[in-house]
């Protein structure tokens, strides 16, 4: 076998507007693209690097540049697993592994990962936190998506959710929190989101505190985010949640999401499929685990301003796999 090249850059994408969430606001996306190339095919992979979890653009690409000799020696994704901690830079190369063997082998990336056939699926569109007027006339504006996902603060959460479903009557409802509650706020909140038919409740503890959540009789399932990396401890996870939401950049890309979605299965656990800001390329590799899931939310490029040429299809609330030509 030739050796292989690497390469990976920086890049950044401005969003469409305005980004925010308990802890931050974004006006752009700034993701980390690898390419590997084999005998004249390439894979690529994105990945977003996400300061919560200590990482940066610099950090990943250092992280991607210390196994530059692996991947040219033609190290798997099995093999990568044991050089890399889970994380964005892991999922950058997976990807770009699994987008490689995929071409090479002249099958699809699900096939070769062993998960069936993805289909077009409705996905969430996110409502980025406002107040209650603000996020009313957004959710107006999208009335007609079957899923709409609020992120929501420490403040006005109950006032929120209630202006958005008189907004969106018919719509399915995900509020997202992002560890910015206490227990007794999302107590006092639970009857209003019960009353409002909130379908999940994400993350709205600290990680660190969600223990505190083991044997709530909530009224709206109860989602794991942030407290949701890898398959590892995930057990730990059934007494305190219903949800785990999978996304690629806390696993470590599609082989380690694999392992998390198919241990979360076991646990009598349901599955949502998250993503970071990033455009189509992030994307794509995570409709791989979009059968079965409860959730869908990949909703990344209708938030920028452009997705990447040759892109994600998406059909009014609905987001199609990748075609060949684009990834996998």
């Amino acid at each position: 076998m030739n050796r292989r090249t690497l390469k990976a850059r920086a890049e950044a994408w401005p969003l469409a507007g305005e980004f925010r969430i308990s802890r931050a606001t974004k006006t752009a996306s700034h993701p980390v693209v690898a390419w590997i190339e084999e005998n004249g095919v390439t894979g690529r992979g994105e990945c977003l690097p996400y300061p919560r979890y200590g990482e940066s653009q610099d950090s990943v690409l250092a992280q991607i540049e210390s196994v530059r000799e692996a991947v040219a020696d033609g190290c798997d994704r099995s093999t990568l697993g044991g050089l890399m901690r889970p994380g964005a830079a892991r999922n950058a190369l997976d990807c770009a592994l699994l987008d490689l063997e995929s071409k090479l082998v002249g099958r699809r990336a699900w096939d070769v990962l062993g998960t069936p056939a993805p289909a077009a699926v409705v996905t969430a569109y996110t409502l980025t936190l406002d107040d209650p007027e603000a996020m009313a006339a957004n959710a107006a504006r999208h009335r007609d998506r079957r899923l709409l996902k609020l992120k929501l603060g420490p403040r006005d959460a109950a006032d929120c959710v209630r202006a958005v479903r008189d907004a969106a009557p018919a719509a399915e409802i995900i509020v997202d929190a992002n560890e910015a509650w206490t227990l007794a706020q999302l107590e006092d909140a639970l009857e209003t989101f019960a009353a409002c038919r909130v379908a999940m409740v994400e993350q709205p503890l600290p990680a660190s505190d969600d223990a505190a959540l083991a044997g709530l009789d909530a009224p709206v399932p109860i989602g794991a985010d942030e407290s949701c990396h890898t398959r590892e401890g995930v057990e730990q996870l059934a007494d305190r949640y219903q949800v785990v939401n999978i996304k690629l950049d806390k696993t470590g890309g599609p082989t380690g999401a694999k392992a998390l979605r198919e241990a979360a299965l076991a646990c009598q656990l349901e599955v949502m499929v998250g993503c970071m800001l990033a455009t189509s390329l992030a994307m794509a590799p995570a409709m791989l685990l979009t059968p079965g899931a409860r959730f869908v939310d990949l909703d990344g490029p209708l938030l920028l301003k452009q997705d990447r040429p040759g892109g994600l299809h998406y059909e009014g609330d609905r987001v199609h796999p990748p075609s060949p030509d684009f990834w996998g």
